[in-house]
């Protein structure tokens, strides 16, 4: 479990500096600054490029144009997580994607219907509770902007051990402790999940 005050809080340009500390110089795994939901593969290729520039650019540019593309997690004062979160129809890759894109009889723009996609922490604080602090955050930023439904695309481990760069958007277990429930004709080898989230 978590020890210390946890604190959980929308990038906004006034955290920008935590969240590049947190991430430091791999921009938080090999250049991607969380930006790989969010381009095609060419694009987040060339933004990988002269220590991830282009990438870090393209996140600080949604922070600063006040989109709040997630959220950042303090432990007494310092950041020491993060999560993804927003409108589903930021995040390119699932809409273009043949395992996660929404099926036929649903509008991909729907701007009630968001995702979280993301989640990172250095290694000492894994294992923490803080993936969990961060979904439940999620679930409440997403439902304080309007959101009808959050949704995700976890990684069914089956009960074993994975690298956890492998499990960046999160293992099936954590979201199903949360309430979320597998959206039905999907694949069983990446599945989808989602939360209807309450209302006014």
């Amino acid at each position: 479990m978590t020890k210390g005050r946890l604190d959980i809080r929308p990038l906004t340009p006034d955290r920008w500096e935590d969240l590049a500390a947190l991430f430091s110089e791999a921009g938080a795994y090999s250049h991607c600054w969380c930006t790989w939901w969010r381009q095609p593969s060419a694009a987040f290729d060339a933004g990988c490029t002269k220590g991830g520039a282009g990438n870090r650019a393209l996140l600080r540019r949604l922070t600063d144009e006040a989109h709040e593309p997630g959220l950042i997690a303090y432990r007494d004062g310092r950041p020491v997580g993060w999560a993804s979160v927003g409108p589903r129809r930021d995040f390119g890759r699932i809409l273009r994607s043949p395992i996660l894109r929404p099926g036929a009889d649903e509008d991909p723009d729907d701007p009630a219907i968001w995702s979280v996609v993301c989640f990172w922490m250095p290694r000492e604080e894994r294992g923490r509770g803080l993936a969990t602090a961060l979904l439940g955050a999620a679930v409440t930023h997403a439902t304080q902007r309007g959101a009808g439904t959050l949704e995700a695309y976890p990684v069914d481990t089956g009960g074993e051990r994975r690298a956890g760069s492998g499990l960046f958007t999160g293992p099936l277990s954590l979201y199903q402790r949360a309430g979320f429930e597998l959206v039905p004709g999907r694949s069983s080898r990446r599945p989808v999940v989602q939360l209807a989230l309450a209302r006014g």
